[in-house]
């Protein structure tokens, strides 16, 4: 992953290449109750109508629902094994980007003004690098990380939020396929969220299709966000991250096992 960050190249707008189409998605499992600051972060994009954009609330039932439509009883099996809403909002994700493309965005994320149009001129699929300092056990500037030569242990990975893609790419199709099988190979007592449909997914998938890109020759069809930061910010602090419902207080937590 950190070979990829160094060696990333821009990648020119392709002639007749399908530009993203202007659907923003969002996730929140039950949209009948939105807690009132989660609802402030998801207005913040409304902006993005005056550009054309549709946007898209989806919850649990909607969600499930856009799968059984659009997807196999295999890909539905995978979304009831996600066992929070977290895990669900990940699995949807993968799944809509496949078949409809656009943005997506998490429900807390606040939109911060900047312009989305360089982002969805040329259908590539953009994604968001992270790095992880294992000594200091916090997030670090990745331009910073790449350009040290110190041998610190860190972990380079991409986030899957956002998410920006024309339907169909295959980096998507490699992590969904990936997510269904991990799904329902574990059991329901697995919390490994970040492994099961998370960043690692996402990250391993990306890293096998970019070897399988440079074996073949082909030009590389991603690229890494630059600056997302100026157009939106995850909210702190929100109510819901508090308890169980944070995904991060989540896994932390004791329960009985399940093999089943």
């Amino acid at each position: 992953m950190r070979q990829l960050l160094t060696m990333s190249p821009s990648i020119p707008h392709v002639s007749g290449r399908s530009t993203t189409p202007r659907v923003l998605l969002q996730f929140w499992d039950d949209a009948s109750a939105i807690p009132d600051d989660v609802q402030e972060c998801l207005e913040s994009w409304a902006p993005l109508e005056a550009a054309g954009f549709e946007r898209t609330l989806l919850d649990d039932r909607s969600a499930r629902l856009f799968i059984e439509d659009h997807f196999s009883a295999r890909n539905v099996r995978a979304f009831d094994r996600c066992s929070h809403p977290a895990m669900r909002a990940d699995y949807l994700r993968l799944c809509f980007m496949l078949r409809v493309g656009g943005l997506y965005v998490d429900a807390d994320d606040e939109y911060q003004g900047a312009d989305v149009e360089p982002l969805i001129d040329s259908g590539q699929l953009w994604l968001q690098p992270l790095c992880y300092d294992i000594a200091s056990d916090s997030m670090v500037d990745v331009a910073s990380a790449l350009a040290d030569t110190a041998g610190e242990a860190r972990i380079f990975y991409v986030n899957n939020n956002p998410l920006i893609a024309g339907p169909g790419h295959p980096v998507i199709a490699g992590a969904l396929e990936r997510s269904t099988a991990l799904l329902l190979a574990a059991c329901r007592a697995n919390r490994d969220l970040q492994s099961l449909t998370g960043p690692g997914n996402l990250t391993a998938s990306l890293v096998s299709h970019a070897v399988q890109q440079a074996g073949g020759g082909k030009t590389r069809d991603f690229e890494f966000l630059p600056e997302w930061d100026a157009v939106a910010v995850s909210k702190w602090p929100l109510a819901y991250r508090a308890d169980e419902r944070n995904w991060r207080n989540w896994v932390q937590g004791d329960r009985e096992v399940d093999h089943a």
